[in-house]
């Protein structure tokens, strides 16, 4: 039986797993079911990518709010400047009397898209801003669904400095692929069973709608297939030089 997740529902992803268990496959697939299914106009993409390995393949497509950011410097403008987004998209929803991005998109305005924040270490993230990173990813996770804001969090280090208790509670649905330990599957889980996972892909999803996690094998999706997606999007609209897209999508 297929498991399909709607983002604008969760609205938000925390994935954890061991390196070489199916974190970034799986978060690539994600993206890509992403890019399959939806044009620039509907949906934005901010990218943090402290190793400069997994996300950077997709610089060039027109789905990003800016190129894929590696440098920790920039991580806090990052977030500083999503958050001014949210806040700006609030002012407009009370300027026109709606109470979030589905109302106003159904209303006769210009649509406003969807943006997701995918990070594919949030533990690099969370050391170089500190408790700062964390207020304001928890507030971007407690306010972005209304605003169209989306988290889409990986990292393969579920301690308890990087997935605080604040961003969990904050992030109901999560994904764990094969742990270290059971300390590591409670982190995640807050229960074990993370640990005993088979890897390439054997996953837990837990779900605001039940205590249980499911038990669920994740999609793959090969190189040549993320570079054939890309090359799709890339190649006809590249983003033109000097844009200040994140302004622009307000």
């Amino acid at each position: 039986k297929d498991e399909v997740l709607d983002l604008k529902e969760l609205p938000h992803l925390l994935i954890a797993g061991a390196t070489g268990t199916g974190k970034s496959v799986c978060l690539n697939t994600i993206v890509t079911s992403m890019l399959l299914t939806h044009s620039s106009e509907q949906v934005r993409l901010l990218m943090v990518d402290p190793k400069g390995v997994e996300l950077t393949p997709y610089d060039g497509i027109p789905h990003l709010i800016s190129p894929v950011i590696c440098d920790p410097a920039d991580f806090a403008p990052a977030l500083e400047g999503l958050i001014q987004v949210m806040q700006q998209r609030y002012q407009r929803f009370r300027e026109v009397g709606v109470r979030d991005i589905r109302s106003y998109n159904d209303g006769p305005y210009n649509p406003l898209p969807s943006l997701v924040l995918v990070v594919d270490e949030l533990a690099e993230l969370m050391l170089a801003g500190g408790r700062d990173a964390e207020s304001k990813l928890v507030r971007l996770a407690q306010l972005g669904r209304a605003a169209g804001i989306h988290l889409l969090l990986s990292t393969q280090r579920p301690t308890v400095d990087v997935v605080t208790g604040l961003l969990k509670a904050n992030i109901p649905t999560r994904i764990c692929f094969t742990v270290a330990s059971q300390v590591d599957s409670r982190v995640i889980l807050d229960m074990n069973g993370g640990e005993d996972l088979m890897g390439r892909g054997d996953m837990l999803l837990l779900t605001k709608e039940s205590p249980q996690p499911r038990r669920i094998q994740g999609a793959f999706v090969e190189e040549k297939e993320i570079a054939g997606i890309v090359d799709h999007w890339a190649h006809p609209s590249l983003p033109k030089a000097g844009e200040a897209p994140l302004e622009a999508e307000v």
